[in-house]
């Protein structure tokens, strides 16, 4: 099997905008969504990302990375921990240096099929909000630097298209390329695996839906099932 473009794809918006963008750049046959199982809070995002990934007719597959939870400690694997973000700290949902993993994986997958670069959903937002720190486009700058040397190929590419947008940006984006409201009716963001509206509380759901509320705000006529719960939440 040969592709030109692999997805790091959660199941999740962000990672299925970059989907939609890769297929529109170098076709379904020559993309390839890859999943990381990892212990994950919950299994629905896998089921979603083979769901959105038979919608655009792309190949996908996934990888298991399940030593993360022999190795490290977070809200997001497993069940148990309750999800806190404390004052002056990181969020216990950050799972330290999983993006940098799952890129270097994706790149020796992507190199293995003769592709010249992988798409990751990361956002500086998140960063910035959130507390994560593998979200920067400075830190998958050095992931990206480490993979050219490993192939030997000063080409290879991190794409990381969405970085620098906002919430509301990258619903714009969703709309422009005819795919947004697909998207909110069935991927997942939140932390607890709650589809379309999510759990309204975790700071995943926080944010999308702040964002999603703007959007919707500029665009009234705009259609989703849940789009009340949306505008009648508190800014």
């Amino acid at each position: 099997m040969k592709k030109k473009a692999l997805v790091v794809h959660s199941g999740g918006m962000d990672s299925s905008l970059c989907l939609a963008l890769a297929v529109k750049e170098f076709g379904a046959s020559e993309v390839l969504s890859l999943s990381f199982t990892y212990g994950q809070r919950h299994e629905e995002e896998l089921k979603r990302a083979q769901l959105i990934s038979e919608y655009f007719k792309v190949d996908h597959t996934e990888v298991d990375l399940n030593c993360l939870a022999q190795i490290t400690e977070s809200a997001l694997i497993g069940k148990n921990k309750k999800i806190e973000h404390l004052t002056g700290e990181a969020p216990n949902t950050l799972v330290v240096g999983r993006n940098g993993l799952m890129a270097r994986v994706a790149g020796i997958h992507a190199h293995s099929l003769g592709a010249s670069c992988i798409y990751l959903g990361v956002m500086e937002l998140e960063g910035a909000n959130s507390g994560y720190r593998d979200c920067s486009r400075s830190y998958m700058d050095l992931i990206e630097a480490a993979l050219r040397l490993d192939f030997a190929n000063p080409q290879f590419e991190i794409r990381t298209p969405i970085i620098q947008m906002t919430k509301k940006e990258s619903m714009e984006l969703g709309d422009g390329l005819g795919v947004l409201e697909y998207l909110l009716e069935t991927t997942i963001t939140c932390y607890e695996g709650v589809e379309k509206e999510g759990c309204l509380k975790c700071p995943a759901c926080k944010l999308r839906n702040s964002g999603l509320k703007i959007f919707l705000l500029e665009h009234p006529d705009f259609k989703l099932s849940y789009k009340s719960k949306i505008l009648n939440l508190i800014a």
